[in-house]
């Protein structure tokens, strides 16, 4: 990626966990980043590289202030969607029925970032891009390819993201992908979004980062040996083959090995 995102487009990731340099061994040994911990500066956020390219941030868990919440939040990748104007952006969050948890807030140069919550109960964060865009690498092994929305009620995701940003939804033309909605951004898709009737009860709507790899199957295998968990094994769908894991501390993610769509004869 080069230059800044359009608004309404997924821009970055970062996860929030008990043991910071747990989660860097991890997920640097799986997809081959770099990262150490931050500088006191930055309260510690590592920035991991690919390439030399920022991919993905893995912070420690704390409050705004540097204490230590109690108690400790579920470990998550947070998505974040980018903006041009953050301000405007959240106060048509609060009046599309949404939920500022967090900021606006300043980051050093780098932008201004907000944490919020959509009105089906998922969580997503926005970026006001400065000196930092967001993803320097995106697509390629190791990396972030797709974003999506697991909700409990679409049309009412619909309403509120497409009031909120410069985004507009349709079904997916995909042959095998009946009842999935894209996100799009100049009629280029961005994401996704679904319904999340398959999923087991008890689990909470929420953004789902991809990484793509070059194969699910090793990948799996390797993130099984570092401790993490199989959460939906390895399995062929109409964009590719699949798994969805869990990190050692519980951080959900999906990779996959993206095919594009075959075309007609």
């Amino acid at each position: 990626m080069n230059g800044p995102y359009k608004a309404g487009t997924p821009c970055w990731i970062d996860l929030m966990v008990p043991d910071q340099q747990a989660a860097l061994d991890f997920y640097c040994d799986l997809f081959g980043w770099q990262g150490e911990i931050g500088s006191p500066e930055t309260g510690g956020y590592s920035v991991c590289t690919l390439k030399g390219k920022p991919v993905a941030g893995i912070m420690k868990s704390m409050n705004p202030d540097g204490t230590l919440p109690d108690p400790m939040p579920p470990t998550v990748w947070t998505t974040y969607l980018a903006t041009d104007a953050i301000d405007a952006t959240l106060k048509s969050v609060t009046d599309a029925g949404g939920t500022v948890m967090m900021g606006p807030m300043d980051v050093m140069d780098l932008g201004r970032m907000a944490v919020i919550v959509d009105p089906t109960g998922a969580v997503v964060g926005l970026w006001q891009a400065g000196t930092f865009d967001g993803a320097g690498i995106v697509n390629e092994h190791g990396a972030l390819i797709w974003n999506e929305l697991t909700t409990g009620d679409v049309p009412a995701a619909v309403a509120f993201y497409t009031a909120v940003l410069p985004v507009t939804t349709a079904e997916s033309a995909m042959p095998g992908a009946d009842g999935y909605t894209e996100f799009q951004v100049g009629g280029r898709a961005v994401g996704g979004m679904m319904n999340m009737d398959k999923l087991p009860p008890g689990v909470p709507p929420h953004w789902m980062p991809y990484f793509h790899v070059d194969d699910v199957d090793s990948v799996q295998a390797a993130a099984v040996r570092a401790g993490g968990t199989v959460l939906a094994p390895a399995f062929d769908m109409v964009a590719g083959r699949m798994a969805v894991l869990a990190d050692p501390q519980g951080g959900g993610f999906s990779i996959i090995t993206a095919t594009a769509p075959e075309q007609p004869a």
